[in-house]
């Protein structure tokens, strides 16, 4: 039986359901004291139904009490925001001259934005952060405190923050003005924050950018200090060495070293794709195209540029424009397209269909451009021109569930027993701007989430994540280095099929409307292949590498053998070339290594003679020797396979 609050009483809702009341005005963190002394330890702040409060609040109400610590991402977020004021604290000390712009928590760190006339460089960085170590061993309690604006206004005036007054001056009337104060220094917040300084365990300054004042070139420019915490001083050096590890492995490096791909300013946004790049880019597709065929989709191709009409019908021209290009000519104007479904959409409508021509999985490996803003650009991550493995399934509303999880189906193929990669998923909802009849929605969201369940996938509900169009289901993979991708996507569209008037004869005679699931399994190409690239740190398994096996001779008089083991292996659909460059074999084996090429097959006199070659492996290195016909046929079999490991050695495949 629920406790009733009295007067001067307040009553919290602790997770596990059980209730308990307290004198109204009692300190969180005595709440917290009271529920355990380990978790009042570890708590960071706590949550009272939806509102975040530090542990030095007093509760004025009841609610549902929630205890925040290190591993909720509400509690780094407060962790995070007060080294973002240890850090404005330590530059006004070592700089007191140094104007404060803003200091927010990010994924995994924070940064504070300063105007120095100063350029501040690493041993400044370390002086900074020495001073940060200071203020946490001070253990300066934080204290939250309200002002009327003309107040505030003036408190920043004395301190000499230009920043802060314009940032006071566009809020609300409405709104409420709070500042957080640890000992000298004193800060423009909304919170929230740890209770102390102290609080934070382990930090680091990481580097220094430029960054304009709220993002407009013409404002000025300011520098931008980016730093991360951690609970432990071991989860920061693990974090330290996952960046590093991460720029040895990023793709934009690794592309043009490894001969895949570059990018020029000619075409910002755009890949230019070499020879070796390319093979990898068809052979996703050649796997795309295997798979498909299997749940019996067709291929089509649709226009690249199409009038602004259909662009209208779609929605994408109310919706999407700004990530248009736009072309005009003779007085009409053009869209390229972004994405497929209006051009598949036109297919399905040029000829009649019936009841049983459905399903019917239209996909397209069609070239979409998107006008991201240069500031976004991000190698093949972030491009503005690209293709996808894009499909779109026009179904009756019985079999929609079905159609999904073919497409759990095909994500678990690629991700799961192709790339062995794990990944999440996110039920992503209607959004603010969205196209159609809200209660349609409410039908195609509960279809996506009863899909799922019947399936036995757990999944989160991300709250307007959805298309302007339909809910989706977006699916994160997680990489070698834990870092998180969304890139297969499902989606379901009752709208655009409204909009275009797309009918199918039903079994009673009568026209009925399908409905529309846009998927994409890899997503767009570029992006896959730059995750891809990182995954593996160039060292694609074989079956994905641009040269599978290089044949080198230990001097010119083996040249000709040499050659005759790539055409046994070429012979086989294997990709093999020769090195036949006069220099020592152990620089062309360390050639080999560094362009990440699997196989190295070393041949001589003995080798010749024999119909033999020594196999050396990438990464287990010396493998023995082989006779050669062997050879082709593990290596055609890892291929084959799409295996993940090696599978040639002397004594045989596994």
């Amino acid at each position: 039986m629920a406790q009733v609050e009295e007067p001067g009483e307040i009553e919290i809702i602790l997770p596990d359901g059980s209730r308990r009341t307290y004198p109204r005005g009692v300190r969180a963190a005595d709440v917290v004291r009271d529920i355990g002394p380990r978790l009042a330890r570890d708590a960071i702040a706590v949550k009272l139904d939806d509102e975040i409060l530090e542990l030095f609040r007093t509760l004025d109400r009841g609610g549902r009490f929630v205890v925040l610590t290190w591993k909720d991402e509400e509690g780094r977020y407060c962790y995070r925001h007060t080294a973002a004021h240890v850090l404005a604290q330590a530059v006004k000390r070592l700089y007191p001259d140094a104007d404060l712009a803003i200091g927010p928590p990010i994924d995994d760190g924070f940064y504070y934005d300063i105007d120095l006339d100063k350029r501040l460089t690493p041993d400044d960085l370390e002086a900074i952060e020495a001073e940060m170590r200071r203020i946490i061993a001070e253990d300066l309690p934080l204290e939250r405190f309200e002002l009327p604006r003309e107040e505030a206004l003036r408190l920043m005036e004395e301190r000499g923050e230009p920043y802060k007054i314009e940032l006071i001056n566009d809020l609300g009337d409405d709104q409420v003005i709070s500042f957080y104060r640890q000992g000298e220094f004193v800060d423009l917040c909304r919170g929230p924050h740890a209770a102390s300084t102290g609080r934070i365990k382990a930090v680091k300054l990481l580097n220094v950018a430029g960054a304009y004042w709220r993002g407009d070139e013409n404002r000025p420019m300011l520098q931008r200090i980016y730093g991360t915490a951690f609970e432990s001083e071991q989860e920061l050096q693990e974090f330290l060495w996952r960046r590093e590890e991460a720029r040895r492995r990023d793709h934009r490096r690794l592309g043009p070293e490894l001969d895949l791909f570059h990018f020029d300013d000619v075409a910002p946004g755009y890949a230019f794709w070499h020879p070796k790049g390319t093979i990898i880019y068809n052979e996703l597709v050649r796997l795309s195209r295997e798979l498909q065929s299997r749940y019996g989709y067709q291929e089509v191709r649709a226009p690249d540029i199409l009038k602004t009409d259909l662009w209208r019908i779609s929605g994408h021209w109310e919706h999407y424009r700004e990530n248009m290009f736009l072309i005009e000519d003779e007085g009409t104007v053009y869209g390229v397209k972004p994405m497929n479904c209006p051009g598949h959409a036109l297919i399905f409508k040029a000829r009649t269909r019936s009841y049983r021509d459905l399903p019917l999985r239209m996909a397209e490996y069609g070239h979409l451009n998107r006008f991201e803003r240069s500031g976004t650009l991000h190698g093949l991550l972030r491009a503005r021109g690209f293709v996808q493995d894009d499909a779109h399934l026009f179904v009756r509303e019985d079999q929609i569930e079905d159609e999904i999880l073919h497409c759990l189906a095909l994500v678990d193929e690629i991700y799961g027993r192709i790339f062995e990669m794990d990944y999440s998923i996110d039920l992503s909802t209607r959004p603010d701007d969205f196209m159609g009849d809200p209660a349609l929605w409410d039908r195609a969201e509960s279809m996506l989430a009863s899909a799922l369940e019947r399936a036995g996938r757990s999944y989160r509900v991300a709250e307007k994540e959805g298309n302007f169009y339909g809910p989706k289901l977006d699916f994160h993979m997680v990489d070698s280095l834990g870092r998180r991708w969304q890139c297969a996507t499902v989606q379901l569209d009752f709208q655009m099929p409204q909009r275009f008037d797309l009918v199918y004869t039903g079994e009673d005679g009568r026209e009925h409307r399908p409905v529309m699931i846009h998927r994409a399994i890899m997503g767009s190409l570029e992006r896959f292949i730059g995750i891809l690239l990182e995954h593996f740190a160039g060292a694609f398994p074989t079956w994905l590498s641009p040269v599978q096996a290089r044949v080198i001779p230990v001097a010119a008089d083996y040249a000709g053998y040499a050659r005759q083991v790539r055409d046994r292996l070429a012979g086989r659909g294997l990709r093999a070339e020769v090195d036949e460059r006069n220099e020592k074999v152990g620089w062309k084996i360390r050639q080999a290594q560094l362009e990440k090429v699997p196989y190295m097959l070393v041949v001589g006199a003995r080798e010749a003679e024999a119909g033999t070659v020594a196999v050396r492996h990438r990464d287990q290195g010396d493998l023995g020797v082989m006779p050669v016909d062997a050879l082709v046929d593990q290596l055609a079999a890892e291929v084959e396979s799409r295996s993940l490991r090696p599978r040639v050695g002397a004594e045989g495949a596994d």
